[in-house]
């Protein structure tokens, strides 16, 4: 029988200058404010969620991200640049979380109802992976408005067995692989979702930025949602894009 998983949640975005697609991403402007800054106002609004911990590289290029916390009211953390299984390790153990929530700082769009959304499935104890931050066993979601979820305890175990540099790197690499849509160790950890509402059941719909071009994309995204609503929803995200791609 699954247990109910009621430990502290701690909400950990990993974020960096350093990038190697588009170098400087986490400070590029969006309708005004960094893009950082941006995902940062959003998340704050998940009811059900302890902690928020803004996760960076200790080299002092990543100063101007570490400044933000401050104006936001979140926590920080600095680790490793490449290790990012060490840099949620130690992120999550610092401010003693029993459930980790993982956001990578290119998800400009995180969707504060479906991450709640998808840490109470989590809390069943079903599973000890659980993701919407894209398609899942298909899911149906979108690409970057939702979040990973997993016990303190699983990556510990990730941490001090895992070896291989991709993985360390890539933390959902240890659990689930979403271009194969399969777990990677199954036997070792178990994988679940949640069903995207048919509202915005887009999994076509990638609202990453790693690349030049999905800036340019964000930043019209943001310029024309936000003034009208800083809390714009991911229909009406669909709504604008759909309507952008039809003109």
């Amino acid at each position: 029988m699954a247990v109910v998983k009621s430990g502290k949640a701690a909400l950990i975005i990993q974020a960096r200058m350093g990038s190697t697609r588009l170098p400087g991403k986490s400070m590029m402007p969006l309708a005004g404010e960094p893009l950082v800054g941006r995902i940062l106002e959003r998340v704050k609004r998940i009811a059900t969620v302890d902690e928020i911990v803004l996760a960076v590289p200790e080299t002092s290029d990543n100063d101007p991200l570490a400044a933000l916390v401050q104006r936001y009211g979140v926590s920080l953390v600095r680790g490793s640049e490449n290790d990012l299984v060490d840099r949620y390790y130690q992120a999550a153990r610092a401010v003693k979380a029993e459930i980790v929530l993982r956001l990578p700082a290119d998800n400009p769009c995180p969707e504060p109802a479906e991450i709640e959304r998808i840490l109470a499935f989590h809390r069943t104890g079903a599973v000890d992976f659980s993701s919407n931050l894209a398609q899942v066993f298909d899911s149906g979601y979108p690409d970057g408005i939702g979040a990973e979820v997993f016990d303190f305890a699983s990556l510990a175990e990730v941490w001090r067995d895992t070896s291989d540099a991709r993985r360390r790197e890539h933390v959902h690499l240890n659990f689930f692989d979403y271009g194969q849509q399969k777990p990677v160790q199954p036997k070792r950890f178990t994988v679940g979702t949640v069903d995207c509402p048919a509202a915005f059941r887009r999994p076509d719909l990638v609202l990453d930025v790693n690349t030049p071009e999905q800036y340019a994309y964000m930043s019209a995204l943001y310029d024309y949602l936000y003034p009208r609503n800083p809390r714009f929803h991911i229909t009406d995200i669909v709504a604008w894009h759909d309507k952008l791609h039809t003109r």
